[in-house]
């Protein structure tokens, strides 16, 4: 009995063994928290993480996979996850891993850029990445329409994608190239800068895209002239010296300027997108308003040396029009009545320079026509001593007037011309050459050499009378002729003091004077008694008879 119950207890003991092995043993509580946890993170992670983005670059200087970050305004949001080539091996294609808070940045205008040390116009910048590596800048865009795929830019953006302004396109020649971030300026003072420089293989063009920023954005009109500013403008023309000198910005690196022409009004507001010419300098830019005029070709037989495309067309000093090209078409057939090779010419009257509101090219192309015929002719004068530029100038000549034959060349109305004031100084010394070699100058030298042995001579008794009148001043009796003449003179003035009123000699002169008067009286009968007959002086009277002769008185004789 008690064995059988010792068995019992034992059966029930183990049963209740068995029955605790059987459950769940609490050693695995650890590992499922631990699984569950590890579940948690790997889906809190896939949920939380943002898209995988696409960037291309020409290089991937500075650019590492795994440790590159993607930031905006300093708060990183992104990283770099691969870096590799694109299938033509032209461009690098990376792959970026961005933060779910990132996603509703990523939109098509946004905008990304490498950050690393760079030196600029505004200074040195990025210098923080000197340590901790390059990085890529995020700058949202406006737009909302997603995007995936950017292109990642070397430079920062001029002005952010909802900055206030106007964005236009600029066209312009190789030699007038811009780089990125050139300034726009507008009368010295920075309104824009240039955000994008493409170049067109097909039209060889550069393409540039600036942007204005808000309010100078209402400068921009369709009458707006953009032009190159090199810092330092000096040129050398028919008109003289030009210099001008932008602001220091420009001089270092150029830019970009604009205004509205004088001649032009200010003109309505442009839309965005906008394309301009971007012309080489302000002259061309001005000349560029006048787009509209008559083409004439000018059969030039003198030299053209001086003359230059731009050249002004002139009328009394004032400009109608200017040079388009020098020379023009010069292997075209000239026209037959033509005796001598001309270099042909091409001018543009451009009436628009007067100020013209309301233009009729076909009522001025008539108006030419008639002046042509009271003698209007053009010709190449001097504009400048200094330059030796020319440019052409229209007057009347009166001598030519009536003689108009109008004439074409290679499509274009021929403009008379007349002999310029260098060709007509060229004929006028060719005559007086000619009369010079008419002259017979022997016998001219010959009288020249008489005239020169006469003056010789001349000179000669000139030089010997010139020796004896120094040798007379030399002489000592002639130096002491001045003393003795001062001393006449003091004895002269001592003799008139003594014959003053008041001197006795001065009296007895006066009263021997009285005596000479009354005399002269008393023998004024006499006198012309004997002026009526000179025989009284020894005779008495006329009708007397003669006298009788006496002998000598004896009485007389001892």
């Amino acid at each position: 009995m008690n064995d059988t119950a010792r068995d019992t207890d034992r059966d029930d003991e183990h049963r209740a063994h068995t029955s605790r092995q059987a459950r769940l043993s609490p050693i695995w509580i650890v590992p499922i928290v631990a699984l569950l946890i590890g579940a948690w993170l790997v889906y809190d992670n896939y949920a939380s993480r943002g898209p995988l983005i696409t960037l291309t670059m020409d290089s991937a200087d500075g650019i590492e996979a795994g440790s590159t970050l993607i930031k905006t305004r300093n708060v990183e949001i992104g990283q770099v996850e691969s870096v590799s080539l694109s299938d033509d091996q032209s461009r690098v294609i990376i792959k970026a891993r961005m933060k779910s808070q990132a996603e509703p940045m990523l939109v098509e205008d946004s905008s990304f850029w490498v950050v690393k040390p760079r030196i600029g116009r505004e200074g040195i910048s990025g210098l923080n990445t000197v340590l901790s590596g390059a990085y890529l800048q995020l700058e949202p865009g406006q737009s909302d329409k997603e995007a995936r795929t950017f292109e990642v830019s070397d430079q920062p953006p001029v002005a952010p994608p909802g900055a206030e302004g106007i964005r236009i396109n600029l066209t312009s020649q190789v030699g007038n190239a811009l780089s990125v971030g050139d300034p726009i300026t507008f009368q010295g003072f920075p309104v824009g800068r240039v955000e994008k420089a493409d170049f067109d293989v097909d039209t060889q063009q550069m393409h540039h895209r600036i942007f204005i920023e808000s309010p100078y954005n209402q400068l921009i009109t369709h009458n707006t002239r953009f032009w190159s500013t090199s810092g330092i403008d000096f040129s050398l023309n028919s008109q003289g010296i030009n210099l001008q000198v932008e602001s220091v910005e420009a001089l270092l690196g150029g830019g970009v300027t604009f205004g509205v022409p004088e001649d032009l009004p200010p003109g309505q507001p442009v839309s965005p997108d906008t394309t301009f010419t971007l012309h080489p300098d302000e002259q061309s830019a001005r000349e560029g308003t006048f787009d509209e005029y008559l083409e004439y070709v000018l059969l030039v037989e003198n030299t053209v040396r001086g003359l230059s495309k731009g050249a002004p067309v002139e009328f009394r000093g004032v400009r109608l029009g200017t040079v388009a090209s020098v020379p023009w078409n010069f292997t075209a057939p000239q026209p037959d009545d033509r005796d001598r090779l001309a270099i042909p010419v091409l001018i543009r009257i451009e009436p628009q320079r007067l100020g013209v509101d309301k233009l009729d090219l076909d009522d001025w192309r008539e108006r030419f026509d008639r002046l042509f015929g009271l003698g209007l002719r053009a010709s190449l004068k001097s504009g400048s001593l200094l330059t030796g530029a020319l440019f052409v100038d229209l007057t009347f000549d009166d001598q030519r007037a009536g003689e108009h034959k109008a004439e074409t060349f290679a499509g274009r109305t021929v403009f008379p011309t007349t002999s310029t004031g260098l060709a007509q100084i060229q004929s006028q010394v060719t005559a007086l050459l000619d009369k010079l070699n008419a002259l017979e100058v022997a016998p001219i030298l010959t009288g020249l050499e008489d005239n020169l042995t006469t003056s010789k001579a001349m000179l000669e008794e000139v030089r010997k009378l010139t020796a004896s009148m120094q040798s007379l001043l030399d002489d000592p009796g002639t130096r002491e002729l001045p003393g003795s003449l001062n001393a006449t003179l003091k004895e002269l003035q001592g003799t008139l003091e003594g014959l003053s009123a008041d001197s006795p000699a001065y009296r007895e002169l006066t009263d021997t004077l009285d005596q000479v008067e009354r005399l002269m009286r008393d023998l004024q009968p006499a006198a012309r008694k004997i002026s009526e007959d000179p025989r009284a002086l020894l005779f008495d009277s006329i009708d007397a008879e003669d006298p009788t002769p006496r002998a000598p008185d004896t009485r007389s004789q001892p």
